[in-house]
């Protein structure tokens, strides 16, 4: 039994196109409001805060509403064709446009109609490909993402988007959604959704021949497999808070508390996460997704409790090599965490448990820059710091990685065993 790449790699171009759409959104919107609106840092955060929010809120439900659409065209492709459409027409005013009340009702257009491809698009990986092989699947998406937005990345050195004081990238942003657009076009004209989610059925009938396989089974949850559900979902949110508040204020600790450059750290951190993604899904096959995240969790706590001791004029390869940590411990949970939520979903509900797993890693997104910053603010004053208490943030960080080890470690649903049957590798076709 062997993960079909081509179909794996045709599926991915719908997370691809995600993930250009929103390193495009975080690198210009940010500079639109505050270079052409003159907005102060407080309402631009604020703007850039309703993705997330909206995300809590409407991936479950795209997710449900994707689980019991029933076209010629599969479950989730019109979602990603109309979605994607939609997304890219709107965006692409956000340029042209001079008044900030229409500029921010063009971006909520714009994020709604992401919100209502999203989990749909990160479902269809669970829809074409058997349990056992989710992790490896899941791996594959996650490099098609990180594609997307490396492209998109390289396009903005041509357009000048960092140029001190730029209002004007429409020509950028049109760029972007010609990306979009032409990525969707190649998973149109060969992403065949109904006939490969038929192909995984009958591949699970033959792993699993005692269990009822249809996709319109929904999943029926013991208050075991619903304990450990609540378990990931909390293990998901807690290493979200401290992973991501490093990522949001390193920038801020790197420059004004280390003295030192930030980008290099984080792009090792994001190299480290890429080359571990694949042996991060084979690792999985071999010990289990459960023992692999667990693995992952104690290299993200090392990672963050050993960068607490670093203080100003310390060498920066202790730091590297700390963030390279990180980002092997990064990958190794991203990776499984997914598919050990949709393990637990029935053939009718992948889409609804896809909205679960994102609702969780939304809201921490969402909680974790305001309490990280409130407590370096309200430690600043306690301490009687004149700055803020930048010492708090790794410890933070640690702590909540701690406590998603304790989380995962009750965990006890959500693995998938691998059992070789005969015949199974008939059903690998290209």
């Amino acid at each position: 039994m062997k993960l079909n790449y081509k179909r794996t790699i045709l599926a991915g171009f719908a997370f691809f196109l995600i993930s250009a759409f929103w390193q495009a959104y975080d690198t210009i919107v940010p500079l639109i409001l505050t270079n052409k609106y003159d907005l102060a840092q407080s309402f631009s955060g604020a703007i850039m805060a309703l993705d997330n929010v909206f995300a809590v809120f409407l991936l479950p439900i795209f997710g449900n509403l994707s689980d019991r659409t029933n076209t010629k065209y599969g479950r989730r492709t019109p979602y990603i064709v109309i979605g994607t459409v939609c997304a890219a027409t709107f965006f692409s005013l956000i340029g042209v446009t001079n008044h900030l009340w229409s500029f921010v009702l063009i971006l909520l257009l714009s994020l709604l109609s992401m919100a209502s491809f999203r989990s749909p698009a990160v479902a269809l990986m669970p829809d074409i490909t058997v349990k056992p092989l989710r992790s490896k699947g899941n791996a594959i998406i996650n490099l098609m993402g990180t594609l997307g937005g490396i492209i998109i990345l390289l396009l903005a050195g041509p357009f000048k988007t960092s140029e001190a004081g730029k209002t004007d990238f429409t020509a950028y942003i049109l760029t972007v959604c010609g990306v979009m657009l032409a990525a969707l076009l190649v998973f149109v004209f060969t992403v065949r959704e109904k006939s490969w989610a038929d192909d995984m059925q009958k591949a699970s009938a033959l792993l699993e021949p005692e269990a009822e396989t249809s996709p319109n089974k929904k999943g029926k949850l013991s208050k075991s497999q619903l304990t450990s559900l609540i378990l990931i979902l909390a293990s998901v949110a807690l290493w979200y808070i401290g992973y991501n508040a490093i990522t949001s204020k390193y920038s801020v600790y790197a420059s004004n508390f280390l003295n030192i450059s930030y980008s290099t750290t984080l792009l090792i951190a994001q190299a480290a996460a890429v080359i571990c993604y694949i042996p991060a899904g084979i690792i999985a096959s071999k010990i289990g997704r459960r023992k692999t995240i667990l693995i992952g969790v104690v290299l993200l706590f090392t990672s963050f409790f050993g960068a607490a001791f670093i203080r100003e004029g310390a060498p920066v390869l202790i730091m590297t090599v700390l963030f390279a940590l990180a980002g092997v411990g990064w990958a190794t949970i991203n990776v499984n965490s997914f598919p050990m939520v949709v393990e637990l979903a029935g053939a009718a509900d992948t889409g609804k448990f896809t909205g679960y797993y994102y609702t969780a890693s939304m809201a921490a997104q969402i909680v974790t820059p305001v309490l990280s910053g409130t407590l370096m603010d309200v430690f600043g004053n306690v301490w009687g710091l004149s700055r803020p208490a930048y010492e708090v943030l790794f410890p933070y960080a640690a702590v909540f990685c701690a406590l998603a080890f304790v989380t995962m470690m009750f965990v006890k649903h959500g693995d998938s065993k691998i059992e070789a049957k005969k015949g199974i590798e008939a059903l690998d076709v290209d």
